[in-house]
């Protein structure tokens, strides 16, 4: 195993000096510098901080529950929808978010780790299954970032209806939905945290100022003379204008819709279980303060809900097709009145609302791209989702979100209505999962009040799995046959992929169960092959390398495919001198990397040889490359890999970072003879220093002498002898080089490519070569 660094590539560095890419660099100037490993720490929230960083998704449910509820209930049931049908329909939504609640404190008393349903799937109903959980999640996370940017863009243009004029509220809200989507991407690709106090605080100004609102208007509708209708204006959804056939409630018909409001309200339970996703970022006792956040975060979406549904009730505030301006924009503008410090409430309603959506939106960007790597861990999803990026966070699955969720956008539009078919099927089929998962667990575990939990989780399951159902059907052909698709097939890829990730462990593992280990290869003949297409540079340092692996036998091979450019080369290759021989090998059918196998395979077939092919490989910048290369050196490596007892080394070799450092060289070369003749001095004088008092020069040494020597590492490897290893260190200074052996040694604490070194030793002579082995050492600055 070679161990080394890119010293002398531009100008003999130890490596620190060494351009940064023009993509990096572009990264440093958007990301910020890299953050370390140690700074991967996560802050413990309190109660307080918890409930408004946790529970900004799950309370911005709030802004349009009753709002999507009118949209389906208005145009065919008309005044009756506000008169009778509104708050039963929002007490039914209230009792799921209650058995929603119930049926969380169950998980996070028993599993106190982050994951929330994908766990509670995986421990209960095994990991295939779980992925079903896991899709649920995904695809909520997803159509969350959608659906919460949208509901904020709308909060703004109700807020300030003057910038959608110039080109439309639907173009409006979609431009502010995909800008806030990119501010998201690009703020968590720099690492915001979101355990901060700014987080928080979306959730508290929400909450209160909604709250004052509900407060004022019964207030005003008790002792301040009522509160009047909002009168239908031009925009919103027709009151009654589609009457159901039949009469009564009592059709078909009537029930349908019903089932579509039931459905729409029902996407105000989304984000409950939020907390059950990062309970172990509270303090201890995790399981505790995680039961009273979701018991006081669903008091708070109740009374939310359940006020505005009221203020609905009594107002008469009627959706408009356009999505602005909100149901909850009307009752805040009607209940604060017009005055300046109504109008201030107005405003702070209205910021409170945009500022929760968006930061419920952004949750998603720390849960999708965490739920993803940890599917991830256990070999469901691509294992580069594990990886954590420039700033300590998933940037992959940073992007894939932001590519998934503005591409629905950019399809649906930035619609809620539109979305929520989307929505509520992932959702609710996380719940479920929750559910049935917990109620397997008390039946298995039967702890104390196990039934009374079985119920109260079964009954929690049985209510969404109901949801789920409802979704499907009423909002089947507005784009919940999508999902419907989408569903079974991603829960198969997903079990598809682990299949393969397991059929590739098991070779592994099988390949590591052999015992005892068989024995290393003893080959009497290693031959190394260079194919070689022209004499220059590349080709130089592929001989070079070629050399170092010290063969039995060292071939150049050119495949012929022009007679010319094949004699050119021979020309070439007889002035260079390089003692190398040179074979033609004859292709007519112009197939390279068949003619190579045939030649590799050949001379792997006799016994006791090994065959390498060192391949030169000119890269390019990135655009040019793939214009200019063919990557021909891929191809016959790819070849070569598949046949017994030969191995494929492809040499890189940088042109245009050469063709640079050439050029700095001759530029500098240039000022130096202008100011002082030209000195016979050592180009590489940094990398060979020279030779300081009381040390041996290194090109005086002779064999079976004591003497001391002093330079620099240039490069290091470790190689096997006989049941041990040797640790080769090459040093040098101004005038030679001599190698340091180390035996049973692979590694000094210091020693690296680059570090000075003082050697004491008796010196020997191998392969030509002087060497000392095992001579005392001292580490110089």
């Amino acid at each position: 195993m070679a161990v080394g660094k890119a010293a002398g590539l531009l100008g003999g560095g130890r490596g620190d000096d060494l351009p940064e890419s023009f993509w990096y660099s572009v990264k440093l100037r958007l990301l910020g510098q890299p953050m370390v490993n140690e700074q991967l720490k996560v802050e413990r929230l309190s109660r307080p901080l918890a409930l408004g960083v946790l529970s900004c998704d799950g309370i911005s449910s709030a802004a349009y529950g009753t709002e999507e509820m009118l949209i389906e209930l208005v145009p065919v049931f008309g005044l009756v929808a506000f008169t009778t049908l509104i708050l039963p329909m929002t007490l039914v939504v209230l009792l799921g978010i209650a058995l929603v609640v119930l049926s969380y404190r169950e998980v996070v008393s028993v599993y106190t780790r982050a994951g929330g349903s994908y766990v509670v799937a995986r421990e209960n109903f095994g990991p295939r299954i779980a992925q079903v959980a896991a899709v649920a999640l995904l695809i909520d996370y997803v159509v969350t970032v959608a659906v919460q940017t949208a509901a904020g863009s709308a909060a703004i243009l109700s807020a300030f209806p003057a910038i959608g004029h110039p080109l439309g509220a639907g173009r409006t809200l979609l431009i502010i939905s995909v800008a806030a989507i990119l501010l998201m991407c690009y703020g968590n690709l720099r690492g915001i945290r979101e355990a901060g106090k700014t987080f928080a605080l979306p959730s508290y100004l929400f909450s209160g100022s909604v709250a004052l609102m509900i407060v004022v208007g019964l207030y005003r509708e008790a002792f301040g003379g009522g509160l009047a209708p909002i009168p239908h204006r031009t925009g919103m959804y027709c009151v009654g204008c589609q009457p159901t056939p039949g009469s009564g409630l009592i059709t078909i018909a009537a029930i349908y819709i019903l089932a579509r409001a039931f459905a729409n309200g029902g996407s105000s339970l989304t984000g409950i279980e939020a907390v059950s996703n990062a309970v172990s970022a509270l303090r201890p006792p995790e399981g505790r303060n995680a039961r009273q956040l979701l018991v006081t975060q669903g008091c708070i979406v109740a009374f939310l809900i359940g006020g505005i549904s009221w203020l609905a009730h009594i107002t008469h505030a009627t959706p408009y097709t356009s999505g602005v301006p909100t149901v909850l924009a009307q009752e805040a503008k009607l209940i604060f009145g017009h005055t300046m410090l109504g109008q201030l409430f107005f405003i702070l309603v209205q910021a409170g609302t945009a500022a929760i959506l968006f930061t419920g939106g952004n949750t998603s960007f720390s849960g999708f791209p965490f739920l993803a790597s940890f599917v991830a861990e256990d070999s469901f999803l691509p294992r580069w989702l594990t990886k954590r990026g420039h700033r300590l966070v998933f940037s992959n699955g940073i992007i894939v979100l932001t590519v998934v969720s503005l591409t629905l956008l950019l399809v649906v539009g930035a619609s809620v209505n539109g979305l929520i078919p989307f929505y509520a099927i992932g959702v609710f089929t996380g719940f479920a999962m929750a559910g049935f998962g917990m109620a397997k667990y008390h039946l298995r575990n039967r702890e104390r009040a196990w039934r009374r939990r079985l119920v109260i989780n079964a009954a929690g399951g049985a209510y969404t799995a109901v949801v789920v159902a409802i979704f499907a059907v009423v909002k089947f052909t507005e784009g919940a046959w999508l999902i419907v698709i989408v569903f079974p097939v991603l829960v198969y890829a997903l079990i598809r992929l682990n299949r393969e990730y397991r059929m590739e462990a098991g070779v592994l593992e099988k390949l590591g169960e052999r015992k005892p280990p068989p024995a290393p290869p003893n080959y009497s003949r290693r031959t190394v092959l260079v194919f070689v297409d022209d004499f220059d540079l590349a080709t130089i340092a592929a001989l070079r390398y070629a050399r170092g692996l010290r063969p039995t036998a060292l071939r150049a091979v050119h495949f012929v495919l022009d007679n010319t450019r094949a004699h050119r080369l021979r020309e070439d290759w007889l002035r260079g001198g390089r003692g190398v021989p040179l074979d033609f090998v004859d292709t007519p059918d112009r197939r390279i990397s068949r003619a190579a196998g045939e030649l590799v395979a050949r001379e792997a077939s006799q016994e006791g040889t090994f065959v390498t092919v060192v391949l030169p490989r000119r890269s390019y910048s990135p655009l040019l490359g793939r214009l200019l290369h063919d990557r021909t050196a891929d191809k016959i490596a790819r070849v070569i890999s598949r046949i017994p007892n030969s191995a494929a080394t492809i040499i890189p070799f940088d042109v245009q970072n050469r063709v640079e450092v050439l050029a700095q060289r001759q530029a500098g070369k240039e000022r130096k003879e202008a100011a002082i003749p030209a000195p016979d001095s050592n180009v590489k004088a940094h990398e060979r220093p020279p030779v300081p008092p009381g040390a041996d020069a290194i090109s005086s040494l002779t064999g079976h002498i004591r003497s001391t020597v002093e330079g620099r590492v240039n490069s290091i490897e470790i190689r096997p002898v006989e049941h041990s290893c040797v640790l080769e260190c090459k040093v040098a200074d101004a005038t030679g080089e001599v190698i340091a052996l180390f035996y049973g040694r692979t590694h000094i604490a210091g020693l690296e490519p680059g570090s000075r070194i003082r050697l004491r030793g008796q010196v020997g002579v191998q392969d030509g070569h002087m060497v000392m082995v095992n001579p005392a050492y001292e580490l110089l600055p």
